[in-house]
């Protein structure tokens, strides 16, 4: 359920060897009869919610949980470098929500304005004592990120939880920020594209479990067409090659929603289209991000080896004759 410890054990593991990103003629329309396996990758993979930006001289920065955030580096998608980390001081005004612990979790990067954007949740395990902060740069680089401040908190009396963001930027140029896991689900806030910083006290439910679970989490909104595509995580993370995380989405014209599935569900009714689930030797996918490239579209997502290690997960996005999105 939750961004666990374990997780700084886990990425120590042996990596299983992925099979090699496919790069096509043309972008498919027909989704593969099977799951495909993660496209392969090099290097330093060990990544748990991993989120990606491609920088405007054609590398790729990921950050991903870890102690004071965990920066890693690529020049072509395929081999990834560790540079570092975002907070190699610490970040002592997260540690009221951490319980002390330097361990910062799922955090969104995007560039913006001339600057990166990063945003980043600070919490302990089973805990609503939650918070959403915000820093910048100019270069991306470990030492280089300015603390902008707290975004949103939530308490142990408040039935959503701050952590978990993602910024998304809609066709009018305001600013979004969905975030949210278990309980009452995902939620989205506006924000002032000027600072980055929230705009208003309003909060939209996007997505929410129904039935004997709360289990959701992960939000990323995307735009593609004439569509916003909600994209969550389903079902348990964090516990190694037994994670049953799952990758879903819904759809909708608006960036407020209502999103809906493939079959017309309300994802605040439980609905959501799964596009990825465990298979084989990849157990557990989740915590996606969706970033377009020269190529395709392109899903970021970890998974867990059969020995338990978390990995970073890379397939390109194709859609179907109906608008729907599928891993190939």
């Amino acid at each position: 359920m939750w961004k666990r410890a374990l997780v700084a054990l886990l990425l120590g593991a042996a990596a299983v060897r992925p099979e090699p990103v496919p790069v096509p003629l043309a972008t498919p329309t027909t989704p593969p009869s099977s799951y495909p396996n993660p496209g392969r990758v090099t290097g330093d993979i060990g990544v748990h919610d991993p989120s990606v930006v491609k920088r405007p001289d054609g590398s790729y920065l990921l950050v991903h949980t870890g102690d004071n955030i965990t920066i890693k580096t690529s020049t072509d998608r395929t081999a990834w470098h560790n540079a570092g980390v975002v907070f190699p001081g610490g970040a002592p005004w997260t540690t009221s929500y951490t319980g002390g612990s330097a361990s910062l979790w799922a955090p969104d990067i995007s560039y913006r304005n001339g600057r990166y954007y990063l945003y980043y949740s600070a919490s302990t395990f089973g805990s609503r004592n939650s918070a959403i902060f915000l820093a910048t740069s100019t270069t991306g680089a470990s030492g280089s990120w300015t603390n902008q401040g707290l975004i949103i908190s939530t308490t142990s009396s408040s039935n959503y939880n701050a952590i978990d963001p993602n910024l998304v930027v809609d066709a009018q140029g305001r600013w979004w920020l969905s975030f949210g896991s278990f309980w009452t689900g995902i939620k989205l806030i506006q924000l002032d594209p000027a600072t980055g910083r929230r705009l208003g006290t309003s909060i939209t439910g996007l997505a929410q479990r129904t039935g004997g679970t709360t289990a959701i989490e992960a939000p990323f909104v995307f735009r593609h067409g004439s569509y916003y595509y909600l994209w969550v995580s389903f079902d348990a993370c964090c516990q190694g090659a037994s994670s049953t995380y799952r990758i879903m989405v819904g759809r909708s014209t608006s960036v407020t929603g209502p999103y809906v599935d493939r079959n017309g569900v309300a994802m605040t009714a439980g609905g959501g289209t799964q596009v990825l689930a465990g298979h084989g030797s990849v157990h557990g996918p989740g915590h996606q991000a969706v970033v377009p490239d020269s190529d395709a579209e392109v899903l970021y997502y970890h998974y867990y080896a059969d020995n338990g290690a978390p990995l970073l997960g890379i397939n390109l996005l194709g859609y179907d004759s109906a608008g729907w999105p599928f891993v190939y």
